[in-house]
């Protein structure tokens, strides 16, 4: 018989995304059709005003290489520049990239999708980012820094970017 009190919850109950550290977890509404969204996300000319500075190499094309760069975080292991490689996709549903550190010294290796799912007129975007070494305190920073930065400028530009368009 047990000592502690019984408050009827299990290890995994009551679990929120945030306490997952291999993994960021963002969903958002976008009062946007799948189409609209789908198309910032997958054409070059719209990404590039949300995302890095390289990202007009994309292709949608499973398999097809792109560099983006942005500011070199040391205590994150990141010199700046990811390698990106297209995984998979699903027109309008579902868009799956790698991204490495470009040195491979760093421990930089991730996969981001983004699924999308109509929601009434408009679209619920989620975004899970995984591949975090929760033991390596360099990787919990880039997990920190990557968390702060989808939820308050990237998602956030993507907004702006799908109101802009017609």
């Amino acid at each position: 018989m047990s000592t502690e009190p019984d408050d009827g919850m299990t290890p995994d109950d009551g679990m929120t995304p945030d306490d997952d550290l291999t993994t960021v977890r963002v969903d958002q509404f976008f009062p946007h059709p799948p189409a609209k969204v789908w198309r910032a996300l997958t054409d070059p000319d719209l990404l590039v005003h949300w995302q890095m500075p390289g990202a007009e190499g994309f292709r949608l094309e499973v398999g097809h290489v792109y560099r983006m760069t942005s500011v070199p975080r040391p205590n994150a292991d990141f010199s700046g520049v990811v390698e990106v490689r297209v995984l998979a996709y699903d027109i309008e549903r579902m868009l799956s990239v790698r991204w490495a550190d470009a040195d491979r010294a760093n421990r930089a290796d991730w996969t981001i999708t983004w699924t999308l799912e109509q929601e009434g007129r408009g679209t619920r975007l989620f975004l899970v980012h995984e591949g975090f070494d929760p033991d390596d305190p360099a990787q919990l920073m880039a997990r920190k820094i990557m968390d702060g930065g989808w939820r308050g400028h990237v998602l956030p530009a993507l907004g702006q970017t799908l109101e802009r368009l017609r």
